[in-house]
């Protein structure tokens, strides 16, 4: 048996915007259990976001940073955003993610993993490249703004961060999930045999 996930929609019999933001919002829906009851589910509604796990030729990651002010913490992160446009190609808004907060371009891209942040309670999509063949992008740097003003950027081994996810150090779901796929990867049939950087990606469909 392939062990897959399905797409599938119960029947809503209401729904409610409560609160619009400027990029997210919070909608109610009236759902039809499979017993026939109809309950209130209270979502966040989330344009999707992409993630890049930057891989240099030392083995070592891109990471940031940067406070997060949900969590009261400074996280370590890798270079991440939000899909600004519906329908935006993900690749483009990646690739731009790297230019903008790390001042670097990247020749290979492979898609690592797609997931769902939090689905419970939130639609949020996300999609984490792995960039390889890293140089330092041309133009001005980006200016940044707001939390990113205090952000730090480094570049760490790999091993040094599964240590720190696995020790509890390390919490940030994009660089957790993409860095331990990218040693699963390694450990089965290699980086090279990841999904093309324009692979389909039902959550968030896109033009090539």
């Amino acid at each position: 048996m392939t062990i897959k996930d399905t797409p599938e929609e119960w029947e809503i019999r209401a729904t409610d915007t409560p609160f619009v933001g400027n990029k997210t919002s919070v909608r109610t829906d009236e759902v039809v259990m499979p017993d026939g009851t109809v309950v209130g589910r209270d979502y966040q509604v989330h344009p999707g976001s992409v993630a890049v796990l930057a891989l240099d030729e030392a083995d070592r990651v891109l990471v940031l940073r940067q406070y997060r002010h949900p969590v009261r913490h400074k996280l370590w992160e890798i270079p991440a955003g939000l899909l600004d446009v519906p329908g935006e190609n993900p690749l483009h808004a990646a690739q731009r993610e790297l230019y903008e907060e790390a001042h670097v371009k990247a020749e290979d891209w492979r898609v690592l993993a797609d997931v769902y942040t939090t689905p419970g309670g939130c639609d949020e999509a996300v999609r984490i490249f792995l960039a390889r063949d890293l140089s330092e992008a041309e133009g001005e740097r980006f200016a940044v703004a707001e939390e990113e003003a205090d952000m730090e950027l480094d570049r760490v081994p790999v091993e040094e961060l599964v240590r720190g996810v696995l020790a509890g150090d390390l919490h940030n779901n994009c660089l957790v999930v993409g860095v331990l796929s990218l040693v699963a990867a390694r450990a089965g049939d290699g980086l090279d045999a990841l999904r093309p950087a324009q692979a389909p990606w039902p959550a968030r469909p896109f033009e090539a």
